[in-house]
């Protein structure tokens, strides 16, 4: 949207390694389309940029409207929103193909959204500070609760944690400010602390209560990580809309 990159490089990106993407309900079309198509058609219709939404129960975040539209957003719990129209796309994800041979497919439905502010989506300052923060009580609580302890479980969990927080250096697509940058890959580095601390076993959580205050101090960190990423991928139509590019 940007024109930052070619159509086609942009559908290879979205598509990564699914077998198809189609987009359903596009105006001016009768039947789903494939990407590169409806790529071009938003664009036509008046769409400059791309948001995301990733809301959860009970925090609609990123998420404007109307209440149909966030109730199929919440159930994929995730959709995007553009920039320009009052438009908005919320993946189904397809299993297909026999045994062996199992490929994924996605339709993206497109569908009205209400053109207001999106619910609960920090700046990127307010995310930057929030997330150092996070970050802090990530690690306090995989201290306290012996997540990162000593034997090869944890060990081996640690070594995930590093290798996939490696392969996530390359974050966003061109034309971000950099400070987008930086708060994406803390975002992923705090969820990727969350992550670690749900699977890697009970830890030193051994009672049923002390698995509680787990979730219940991990909760708002994970809540945090998730709201930094939104602001992080939607800075771009953020500048935008201030006027800076």
């Amino acid at each position: 949207m940007a024109g930052l990159v070619s159509p086609d490089d942009s559908v290879l990106a979205i598509v990564g390694e699914d077998a198809v993407h189609r987009v359903e309900g596009l105006p001016g079309e009768s039947a789903p389309v494939g990407l590169t198509l409806a790529l071009g058609r938003l664009r036509s219709l008046g769409v400059m940029g791309l948001r995301v939404a990733l809301p959860a129960p009970g925090h609609p975040l990123g998420l404007s409207g109307p209440p149909d539209f966030n109730a199929r957003a919440l159930e994929a719990e995730e959709a995007v929103i553009c920039y320009g129209a009052a438009l908005g796309l919320v993946p189904e994800v397809y299993a297909a193909g026999p045994d062996g041979d199992v490929h994924v497919e996605v339709v993206w439905h497109c569908l009205a959204v209400r053109e207001a502010p999106p619910a609960d989506v920090p700046s990127l300052g307010e995310a930057e500070r929030e997330l150092a923060e996070a970050l802090r009580d990530a690690t306090e609580v995989l201290t306290r609760l012996d997540v990162a302890g000593s034997g090869p479980v944890a060990e081996a969990a640690i070594s995930a944690y590093r290798a996939r927080a490696e392969r996530g250096r390359e974050v966003l697509a061109p034309g971000y400010p950099p400070r987008a940058v930086r708060v994406l890959e803390l975002a992923q580095r705090v969820g990727l602390l969350v992550d670690l601390a749900y699977e890697n076993g009970p830890g030193g959580a051994v009672s049923a209560s002390e698995m509680a205050a787990r979730g219940v101090a991990l909760r708002p960190v994970e809540r945090t990580a998730r709201r930094a990423t939104v602001a992080a991928y939607n800075a771009y139509v953020e500048e935008r809309e201030r006027g800076v590019r």
